[in-house]
């Protein structure tokens, strides 16, 4: 018994993110900031405050532009297919989100959930209310991992080009999806770049390539309004979550009600007595 709780501790430590720490990028010496580092913050552009998306508006009361589907390659487009066949079957009709597995990258900055930036020396992190996740962004100058582990919001470095954040993100988890029964290989990487278009409006591209499933690069256009006066919120999404999804994308909800009563539980056994 002691052996096999060994082994299973040894097992654990190994699953660890722990061990994960040492690539190179992970162990990039990370020094105490100066004092000059810190007031260079103040040259910065101002995106303090809260942003709300507009849903791939380019204003606030501008008209909905509905991003273009992306254009994969003959492998990705027969997944898309078959996704898109399921359908009919009821299938696929719902995805992880339900769950409560997140987005990750791009999808989690086209929630509709606001976003906060925070800028420190050497680093951008951006806080997202979806899921409470937050995504690193290391300014610091060091290079993109070369075998970086797969990860839902990817692994990011940026700098700053006169007034525009420039963001290249690599290592995707293959959990998460882009585009409906596509997910990502391990080539795919996601430039991205954002700016103030006015005082309260922040634009960006995010862009999307992978040999393997895209044929061509991929760009989604979105924008934010800042909002001074709000405050992010906590999302714990499995509180009380009543939502879910099967293994092949079925709805699956539950209202807390018995089977009886709930039209989304498991139906009665049919007692010959017309019960259904």
């Amino acid at each position: 018994m002691r052996v096999s709780l060994m082994l299973a501790a040894v097992a654990a430590v190994a699953a660890s993110p722990l061990l994960a720490q040492t690539t190179p990028f992970n162990k990039t010496e990370i020094k105490a900031p100066t004092a000059a580092q810190w007031s260079a913050l103040a040259k910065l552009p101002d995106w303090s405050g809260v942003w709300q998306p507009t849903f791939m508006r380019p204003a606030k009361g501008a008209p909905f532009v509905r991003p273009p589907k992306p254009v994969l390659t003959a492998e990705a487009q027969k997944l898309a297919d078959a996704f898109e066949a399921g359908k009919k079957n009821g299938e696929n009709l719902q995805n992880q989100l339900a769950n409560c597995v997140p987005p990750g990258m791009p999808g989690i900055m086209a929630m509709p959930y606001p976003i906060e930036w925070l800028f420190t020396p050497g680093r951008v992190t951006l806080a997202i209310e979806t899921e409470s996740q937050v995504r690193r962004i290391y300014m610091d100058g060091r290079a993109l991992p070369t075998d970086p582990d797969p990860q839902f919001n990817g692994t990011s470095v940026g700098h700053w080009d006169g007034d525009t954040l420039v963001i290249d993100t690599v290592g995707f988890t293959p959990e998460i999806t882009f585009t409906g029964g596509v997910h990502p290989s391990d080539k795919m990487k996601i430039h991205e770049t954002y700016r103030l278009k006015d005082p309260n409006t922040l634009v960006g591209t995010i862009t999307l390539t992978d040999p393997e499933t895209l044929a061509q690069p991929y760009t989604i256009n979105a924008a934010w309004t800042r909002h001074r006066d709000w405050t992010m919120r906590e999302y714990v999404c499995q509180e009380n979550n009543r939502d879910a999804s099967d293994a092949h994308g079925r709805p699956s909800m539950s209202l807390g009600l018995d089977d009886k009563d709930d039209p989304f539980g498991d139906p009665a056994p049919n007692d010959g007595k017309g019960g259904q």
